[in-house]
């Protein structure tokens, strides 16, 4: 993959809630775009080295859609010219599906405009941004691309919605239905997420609290912040386009939960270092539990194995390359640990880890797996490291039905790659927002990764205190609290192929973020006191390291306000 260097000049969508104003567009304006859904195949589109072809699946909505594939330098960019009104302002919009997908306009005779999203998981996102036309422009070339390198994406219900210019237009849209499957799917003490099933053909969605319009989103779901604990809430969702609003969803009623914040589990404490164990031997200290320093709070077992059962893990102990570690005394060592106030958990990642949960079944499947091995050996919880993306419905639901099991003291953390958590709306993110009250703290890996947008907009590159802070800033000012947010670097060079850092770069940013100093040239509006801490990969290598980063950065992160 190319350096997302390059890509500062793009604007991050964040998908999340949206000012009331953004509402549908004025009765008066038209889709000054043709052939938006692909229903004609390629016709008034122009597509770079035939990129573009028309496909049936996925589409959004109708029987067709764009599928465009990026090949060598060319990234798959497909246009057409649309004929506006100077001294006017359109809204570009469309549905996309993919990895790095980009919408833009050029010519405008003001500012040329574009935005982009990174993209996670298989579901539709959609893409949206303005323009104003100068004061003699009349023709304007609308477009959307890929990435170099990148697989191929969908693009469906491309609009340019404005002024009529004077030039053909396809007819508009019709009124959108109501919302479908609207529920409560995430519950905190003054926090509800609201979620539903896409509309098609809608722009957007208003939500409607105790019969008052709150929020307008552009796609679900929608955590609606601010709420009393222990009280309950009425929720209707409608959809809207163009063409207006159409009617709400059924009512749907959510209780917040009560006092403590979120994960209010008394075992782990208020600032927390967690530490990957190796269940296997790659050049770094080969150790057993006992032997991982007290400094951390959080051990991270590393990793389950992946069964033939859909969604379904397992547990095999190394003991042949761990030196004859048995399985008696790797659970009392587990025990030990827990006796001394520390949490043990399993993670589901790496090599062997590698699951899809995408329907009800493998997520019952998930669930009921995690709770036989959490009571097999002792684990507390369990960590979700997938690399491969996830389906925020199912995993939610695998998730929940594991804490039902375990009741309040389950130790839930994520530790996601930072494409993952660039913006609410990706996989990763809205999981986590998902199941926020029942999220102990996502430890984003701040390393083996290209440089990033930070949450003013600005793109930063791994290695420096600027990298940590300014991404942290996206999870904290995107609806996780500070307690649910951890630095995750490697513990030596080996650890990782790019992105350490010294402990002292980690104290910084925690510093940074806690106390409004030490910071780089990125300093967040606000400190963050109650930010968990920090993890690393690995305890193995940081004791190869003689425990140079868990000496350093564990009494830092245990004295935090």
């Amino acid at each position: 993959m190319r350096s997302l260097a390059l890509l500062g000049a793009a604007t991050l969508t964040a998908g999340g809630l949206t000012a009331l104003a953004a509402g549908p567009a004025q009765a008066a304006d038209v889709n000054v775009a043709r052939n938006g859904g692909f229903e004609s195949g390629l016709a008034h589109w122009s597509c770079s080295a035939g990129s573009g072809a028309v496909t049936s699946s996925p589409v959004h909505s109708g029987t067709a859609a764009l599928r465009a594939t990026p090949s060598g330098q060319d990234n798959a960019r497909c246009s057409q010219t649309v004929t506006v009104k100077p001294n006017s302002t359109y809204t570009l919009s469309a549905q996309v599906q993919g990895s790095y997908v980009y919408l833009g306009a050029t010519g405008t005779g003001t500012q040329d405009v574009s935005t982009w999203t990174p993209g996670s998981g298989g579901g539709w996102q959609v893409l949206s941004t303005t323009f104003t036309t100068g004061p003699a422009t009349t023709q304007v070339t609308v477009w959307t691309h890929g990435w170099y390198g990148q697989p191929a994406h969908t693009v469906d219900e491309f609009s340019v919605f404005g002024p009529d210019g004077g030039g053909p237009t396809d007819p508009g849209p019709s009124v959108p239905g109501a919302p479908a499957g609207a529920a409560v799917s995430g519950r905190g003490q003054d926090a509800l997420t609201l979620s539903w099933d896409a509309v098609s053909g809608a722009s957007g969605y208003h939500v409607y609290q105790d019969g008052v319009r709150i929020r307008s989103v552009s796609a679900p779901p929608a955590r609606i912040t601010g709420l009393a604990p222990s009280t309950s809430y009425s929720f209707q969702v409608s959809a809207y386009n163009a063409a207006g609003e159409g009617p709400r969803s059924a009512p749907v009623t959510g209780t917040t939960t009560g006092g403590g914040g979120p994960n209010p589990d008394p075992t782990v404490p208020k600032h927390a270092l967690t530490g990957y164990w190796q269940n296997f031997d790659n050049g770094a200290t080969v150790q057993r539990i006992s032997d991982v320093s007290d400094q951390y709070d959080i051990i991270a077992v590393a990793f389950a194995d992946a069964t033939a059962t859909p969604g379904a893990i397992a547990f095999h102990l190394d003991s042949a390359g761990l030196g004859g570690y048995t399985v008696d005394r790797f659970k009392a060592d587990i025990a030990a640990k827990k006796a001394a106030g520390k949490s043990v958990i399993l993670s589901i990642g790496g090599e062997k880890g590698t699951i899809t949960v995408g329907d009800a079944a493998s997520a019952t499947n998930l669930a009921n797996s995690a709770y036989a091995l959490m009571q097999e050996y002792g684990f507390n919880g369990i960590d979700i490291d997938l690399e491969n993306g996830l389906d925020p419905t199912y995993m939610t639901q695998a998730l929940r039905a594991l804490s039902a099991k375990a009741g309040p003291s389950l130790v839930l953390t994520m530790a996601p790659q930072t494409i993952d958590m660039q913006s609410p709306s990706g996989s990763y993110f809205r999981t986590a927002l998902n199941v926020k009250d029942i999220l102990t703290v996502v430890n984003m890996q701040y390393y083996n990764s290209g440089s990033m947008n930070g949450c003013d907009g600005k793109v930063y590159s791994q290695g420096s205190v600027d990298f940590l802070t300014a991404l942290a800033c996206i999870q904290l000012e995107g609806g996780l609290d500070p307690s649910q947010v951890g630095i995750g670097v490697p513990a030596s060079p080996s650890g990782a192929g790019s992105g350490y850092v010294s402990p002292t770069v980690v104290n910084n940013a925690l510093d940074c973020l806690t106390r409004g100093t030490n910071c780089g040239s990125f300093k967040p509006s606000k400190t963050y006191p109650g930010l968990r801490g920090a993890m690393t990969w690995s305890t193995n290598w940081d004791a190869k390291a003689g425990g140079a980063w868990s000496n350093a950065v564990g009494p830092k992160v245990h004295g935090l306000p």
